[in-house]
């Protein structure tokens, strides 16, 4: 039974108080003690290891009796090596350089005025995200570095995972002197609390929705506090008439199968009409196990494929499944993804520089890449040691969003007495 909105709003207004108190505590921590505190919160979690992978058993049998599907569990689910995985991305948060205090740009006006734009944190972020239990520790650990506070609330499918996760963490900041108001989990899985964290204005100065189109779509149109989002990632691999067929082959295979419930799997997959000969890239993802799903010219080279509806090109499978069409070489590409991409993650494979080029400054997408599989489209593999999610509007952070993303900035100015005439 759902509690009353009021309960709801107390409860979001006393963690969004509380936050706003770290959050001026964090603003003016150093470095060195932001690091040490995630470094104690890594090995907090490595020693409550058993009880936070017997946590998410709990969770893992819950969502198997509930009939979440393939993906979902996949998301869901820890193991040793998954835990320590999430560890690592802890400690390589606590060693990148902090953005705080980093000086964008500055110059000397006509006036004489020394002016300076500076990196300062956001506040307090309102992270809201699904059957992701890495996502309570990766959120909290680049808010806590980026000098935010952080309000977690995590899905009913992961809840005893993110809640022994996050005993963990605040274990770990509290044990280096910071307040355990950092980062905050609602413990509660009601939804009105989701409602109440996107009307918290003055509280919670942003909203970053992890999820489903279903949720994110809720976020956007009852939010009255700023959302950093992105919906579905619609990715797209196009096989250009100058690909190499081994690497086609290979990079296709990965895109989709590595691990199909990522939001930077491929979904769709474009051959040039050209290439020489699609169908052993074809065989290969249905010999892994893929479903194709693609037109009539597909389904002549291969005929275990089967024919695609309209609605495949619009779709985020995230399961084993690939919709497959055949076009009229870069351009045909570009104009497939142009009305179907979600502006998530796209990929050309080819070995002309020149039609490279052209695809990855014409595709108007947060992440473009050549001659590499779309399952690369992860913060830690940009070298960002982790991200809060991966931005795919235009405004404030685009892409993997992790330390820099998390903050804006201020002018300083310093005179010497200067009055405006």
């Amino acid at each position: 039974m759902n509690a009353p909105a009021d309960t709801a709003t107390a409860v979001i207004t006393d963690m969004g108080q509380r936050a706003r108190a770290a959050a001026a505590v964090l603003a003016a921590t150093p470095t060195a003690q932001k690091a040490q505190a995630l470094r104690a919160a890594a090995e907090a979690i490595r020693a409550d290891a058993d009880a936070i992978l017997a946590a998410n058993a709990v969770d893992v049998a819950a969502g198997e009796s509930n009939g979440l599907s393939g993906a979902m569990l996949d998301r869901l689910k820890l193991d040793p090596k998954r835990l320590e995985g999430i560890v690592a991305a802890v400690e390589n948060v606590a060693g990148l350089p902090d953005p705080v205090g980093q000086i964008i740009d500055q110059s000397v006006a006509p006036s004489g005025l020394k002016l300076s734009r500076v990196r300062v944190p956001l506040g307090v972020v309102g992270i809201i995200y699904e059957s992701r239990p890495n996502v309570t520790v990766d959120a909290g650990a680049l808010c806590l570095m980026s000098g935010n506070a952080a309000i977690l609330r995590g899905g009913s499918e992961a809840i005893h995972s993110s809640r022994a996760l996050h005993a963990a963490l605040v274990r770990g900041i509290a044990a280096a002197g910071l307040p355990e108001d950092a980062i905050q989990l609602v413990q509660q899985t009601d939804r009105a609390l989701v409602g109440a964290m996107l009307k918290a204005q003055g509280l919670i100065d942003i909203i970053i929705p992890r999820g489903g189109k279903t949720l994110v779509a809720r976020v956007q149109d009852e939010a009255r506090v700023p959302v950093l989002a992105h919906l579905d990632g619609i990715c797209h691999t196009y096989v250009d008439a100058a690909a190499d067929p081994e690497k086609a082959r290979s990079i296709a295979v990965n895109a989709k199968l590595r691990r199909t419930g990522v939001c930077g799997a491929m979904e769709t997959l474009l051959i040039d009409r050209a290439f020489a000969d699609p169908k052993p890239i074809l065989s290969a993802l249905i010999d892994a196990g893929c479903e194709v799903r693609g037109t009539a010219e597909v389904l002549a080279l291969e005929p275990r494929a089967v024919a695609a509806a309209d609605a495949d090109w619009d779709t985020e499978y995230l399961d084993s499944i690939v919709s497959v069409a055949i076009v009229d070489g870069v351009a045909g590409a570009l104009a497939h993804i142009a009305a179907h991409s979600s502006h998530h993650t796209d990929a050309i494979i080819t070995e002309d520089a020149t039609t490279a080029e052209h695809f990855l400054n014409a595709v108007d997408s947060a992440i473009v890449m050549w001659n590499a599989s779309t399952q690369f489209a992860d913060g830690g593999e940009f070298g960002l040691g982790a991200e809060i999610g991966i931005a795919t509007g235009r405004l404030h952070a685009r892409g993997p969003v992790a330390l820099e993303g998390l903050t804006t900035y201020k002018w300083q100015v310093r005179g010497t007495g200067q009055v405006r005439p």
